[in-house]
């Protein structure tokens, strides 16, 4: 039997039972729809993850008491036990570090922003040094940043984010207007460029003071965050990173062989933690997944044997005409393969179709990977085979004048 008319007799059928067929689908299609949806999501966040990341630059490093992701709470109370980084600690990194071509230090908190009556809601104020622009990829779009100058005499300006501007400045240059962070006047000497949405979270709401007048309004008892951008290569990278832990470990007075009592982390270890973590969920799902391929496959065996016996006549006819143990074979196989298939299909558009939708939610750019497509139909393809070679075997063993006789 040529495989055209054996895909032509198995679309037929599944046609001519079109209900039946239907629920024969469900598990298939819900497993493989699992795995699309969850593939494409982590290809998705995986893209705009490396590419948010790539934009700080893979030279830039941080240094902070605690480690940016926190997976226990046995961790979580071991760095509370940390003492605090200081800003002596970023003046000894910005002063010694010789492979350092920028080092910056961040301070933040959530508050409200007052101007004319008019209040934002939940802005970051963040303590800068002059070098944070630069080192959070931060272009000026009016005004000027801050200077080494506001950061030496604590002066009372600030750069704000386009947020505070659309929303309570009002019309007209926001330049030399005044606004109250936490009761303390600050005049905007700059407007950040646009920074966008992350997981639809507004990037722009924020002001920058400099960290100096941060820390006259809110204490000296905040760790703050160091950042270092290396002076070159990878090798120049890694030298930086032992200059600065070095300098961190004298001032902490860490013992040999001890671990560090702060964090150092690259963009790497961001990426490499956030690929643990959706590997993890990968598999998780993969595993639910293939439970539901499962149960697909069984009612697809199950039908497929119905099947067998609805057709037992059919099949006598077509052996006693001189159809092969292998044609009959083949028919059964391409069969049920082509019934998984579809459902495959159909759990593809289901996965993509669900994928879209959150990813539009939190304004990211759906990534659908070709390999994912093929890894779904190869699946689904996989199942319909394995579950129905009982089946076909079935059928194909059948002696022709048993079935012949059948009153099926």
């Amino acid at each position: 039997m040529k495989f055209a008319e054996a895909m032509k007799l198995a679309l037929q059928s599944l046609w001519a039972n079109k209900l039946r067929s239907i629920l024969t689908l469900i598990g298939v299609v819900m497993g493989v729809a699992s795995v699309i949806m969850v593939i494409t999501l982590t290809n998705t966040a995986n893209d705009y993850f490396g590419t948010k990341l790539s934009g700080y630059g893979a030279d830039v490093f941080t240094i902070s008491r605690m480690a940016a992701v926190i997976f226990t709470p046995e961790e979580y109370f071991k760095y509370q036990k940390r003492k605090i980084v200081k800003y002596d600690d970023y003046e000894a990194i910005r002063d010694g570090c010789t492979d350092c071509k920028e080092v910056g230090a961040l301070l933040s908190k959530s508050t409200n922003v007052f101007h004319n009556g008019q209040s934002s809601t939940n802005t970051e104020i963040r303590g800068y040094t002059s070098t944070m622009f630069s080192l959070n990829n931060i272009n000026i779009a009016e005004g000027r940043a801050l200077t080494d100058a506001d950061i030496e005499h604590a002066t009372r300006d600030c750069v704000v984010g386009y947020d505070i501007v659309d929303n309570i400045m009002g019309d007209g240059d926001p330049i030399g207007k005044e606004l109250r962070i936490d009761g303390i006047p600050y005049t905007i000497v700059g407007v950040g460029e646009r920074q966008g949405k992350t997981f639809g979270q507004s990037q722009d709401n924020w002001a920058a003071v400099p960290i100096t007048s941060y820390q006259h309004t809110y204490g000296t008892n905040d760790s703050l965050t160091i950042y270092s951008r290396a002076n070159g290569d990878a090798k120049v990278m890694e030298r930086a990173e032992d200059q600065a832990r070095v300098i961190m470990r004298i001032r902490r007075h860490d013992a040999p062989g001890a671990e560090d009592s702060f964090q150092l982390e690259t963009n790497d270890t961001f990426l490499d933690i956030w690929k643990q973590v959706s590997s993890l969920f990968t598999i998780i799902v993969f595993g639910l997944a293939s439970i539901s391929l499962v149960v697909g496959g069984v009612v697809i065996m199950n039908i497929m044997l119905v099947s067998v016996t609805e057709r037992t006549r059919e099949i006598g006819v077509r052996k006693a005409l001189g159809a092969k143990q292998k044609d009959v074979l083949l028919q059964f196989l391409i069969e049920s393969a082509t019934l998984a298939t579809v459902g495959g299909a159909i759990g593809i558009a289901i996965g993509i179709g669900v994928a879209a939708p959150i990813t539009l939610i939190f304004d990211i750019r759906v990534s659908v990977s070709i390999g994912s497509i093929i890894l779904g139909l190869l699946m689904a393809a996989g199942t319909g085979i394995f579950f129905g070679v009982y089946p076909a075997s079935k059928a194909a063993k059948l002696d022709p004048i048993v079935a012949l006789r059948s009153e099926m």
